[in-house]
């Protein structure tokens, strides 16, 4: 097995920021490669993780993933799950890094087998969902030039979680009529959330995400009970086994790789969904082309999509998914399906 790393500054096109974080011009990523297959970890601070926590666990996971490799036939998909079994025994937590490990192994195989992820799994690639596009928080009248920009784009995200959500509305209304989808990123407190959807819901917002503490179950289920606008999960749900607690408490969740540790564990947040009755939003950090376009083949599974990471960079390195009048088309390349530019990769130091 040859596995080789490379960390990349992604350059965004627009300072980016959001209610908890001052706004950044750029984010680290790790892309992996396991022989043939490619992944991507796009780590977050918010979830303990930094470009650096993914090479110091990968150096952990490597020989694991070597031993199991060895011992596993290669073309079959419960392989990939022997692996993810065995490196997260060895390792808790570190998400982050093992979706990269899960997205260069899906990789691999569809290479191995010459079809896409998608056809692995069964799904029809014309049932994809059209994905939002983020407008970061900045003033009101910027967030406005922004939205204008997003002409091609369908269906807006809009960071919230400021004094000024309601004027950042407006200003949004006075150039666009697109659906808005809201996410404030944990900023509001439970009774502040009911008086603000109030407020937005004549606006025409369609869903609000996240819109209070983590780890506040109650006050989730508190903004549910009094909300006319679905209410998704995003930071209070990391993997499955979160979702049963959380299925009184609000409509949706949204699903991440890097949250989650990668497709396997996406798809088994899909199916536990789904068993409680929840709405899906496949969602995304700001990655490139490669995390995205993993992401997109479990689209047809979904409700909503946000996929625009990739459309938030200057340097992506990667061609994958593409989206057209705001619906995602998936590549019908082997695997992942992404093509690369040329660099140079860094071996894996023991």
């Amino acid at each position: 097995m040859n596995l080789t790393l490379k960390m990349t500054q992604l350059r965004l096109t627009d300072p980016f920021k959001i209610a908890r974080r001052a706004p950044d011009a750029y984010r680290e990523v790790i892309s992996v490669e396991i022989d043939s297959g490619s992944g991507e970890a796009a780590p977050a601070r918010f979830y303990g993780e930094t470009v650096q926590t993914v090479e110091e666990a990968l150096k952990i996971l490597a020989p694991v993933i070597e031993a199991r490799l060895q011992n596993t036939p290669t073309d079959r998909l419960d392989a990939i799950q022997d692996v993810m079994a065995d490196i997260e025994t060895t390792l808790g937590g570190n998400y982050a890094a093992k979706s990269a490990i899960d997205m260069a192994l899906h990789d691999r195989l569809g290479k191995k087998l010459g079809v896409p992820l998608y056809r692995l799994w069964g799904l029809n690639p014309e049932k994809t969902p059209h994905t939002s596009f983020t407008i970061g928080l900045d003033e009101p009248k910027m967030m406005a030039e922004k939205a204008q920009r997003a002409e091609a784009y369908p269906i807006l995200k809009v960071k919230l979680g400021t004094p000024r959500d309601l004027e950042i509305i407006q200003a949004l209304r006075d150039v666009t009529d697109k659906p808005i989808y809201v996410d404030a990123n944990t900023a509001w407190h439970p009774k502040e959330a009911v008086r603000k959807i109030r407020e937005l819901v004549p606006y025409g917002v369609e869903l609000i995400e996240q819109p209070t503490s983590p780890y506040d179950l109650r006050g989730l289920k508190f903004v549910r009970d009094h909300s006319e606008l679905p209410i998704i999960a995003d930071e209070s749900v990391k993997r499955a086994a979160d979702i049963p607690a959380l299925a009184e408490c609000v409509d949706g969740i949204n699903i991440k790789l890097v949250k989650c540790g990668g497709l396997l564990e996406a798809l088994r947040m899909i199916h536990v969904a789904r068993a409680h009755g929840l709405l899906v939003m496949i969602g995304c950090m700001i990655e490139s082309s490669l995390g995205i376009t993993a992401a997109a083949h479990l689209a047809p599974l979904v409700d909503y999509a946000d996929l625009d990471g990739n459309l938030l960079i200057a340097n992506d390195r990667y061609v994958g998914v593409t989206v057209e009048k705001g619906k995602l088309v998936l590549p019908n390349g082997p695997g992942i399906g992404v093509m690369k530019t040329a660099a140079r990769k860094r071996p894996l130091s023991p």
